[in-house]
């Protein structure tokens, strides 16, 4: 357990890398799969990238983030679809899977990238998790906070260019929640401030 900061964002950020990573450590699997879903801006991206440095296993994980898939400002389900059949089903089945990175600025495919069956897998971003993608993974998150908040740290994060394509974004996240319901089958849900 880690003590309280100042910073009330990081320390929700502390308390579910601490949860999750005890739920990673109760799995019977060597080569476990956490999938972190959320809104925008929610912390996704940060509690992830916790997650894969203080990994429990000695072998480490990998990480897939659907940024890097999503085939552009309108691909949220295409993206989450895609990550799930080229990488969560053949992880799945002790296959290597294969994804091609999304090159935002050409609005093409990019380079192949791997993903080794015998290491343990987190896959974050908005559309990961739902019915199909939760068969495929041992521990499931759902992060959310405040629209205020995760907009602010959203285009801070991503600056102008997502300014204006919030409202089309998130209209896709909605869908992705009435229809999925993440927020309801996620194992572990996390609120940032």
């Amino acid at each position: 357990m880690h003590s309280r900061s100042d910073d009330p964002f990081d320390d929700a950020l502390t308390a579910a890398t601490d949860r999750i990573l005890a739920a990673v450590r109760g799995t019977a699997a060597s080569n476990p799969v956490v999938i972190i879903d959320g809104r925008s801006g929610a912390g996704k991206s940060s509690l992830a990238a916790r997650l894969i440095r203080a990994w429990p296993l000695r072998a480490p994980a990998q990480l897939l983030a659907l940024d890097s898939v999503y085939p552009g400002w309108d691909g949220l389900a295409r993206g989450a679809q895609y990550a799930r059949e080229r990488v969560l089903v053949p992880h799945a089945r002790g296959r290597i899977g294969i994804w091609r990175r999304w090159d935002w600025e050409l609005g093409e495919a990019a380079e192949a990238h791997a993903v080794d069956p015998a290491l343990g897998l987190v896959m974050e971003g908005c559309g990961a998790l739902g019915a199909a993608s939760a068969r495929l993974a041992d521990v499931t998150v759902w992060v959310d906070g405040p629209a205020d908040s995760r907009r602010a740290r959203a285009l801070a994060r991503d600056g102008e260019a997502f300014r204006a394509h919030w409202d089309m974004w998130a209209e896709q996240e909605e869908t992705h929640i009435a229809d999925d319901r993440p927020q309801e089958i996620a194992d572990i849900r996390v609120r940032t401030p």
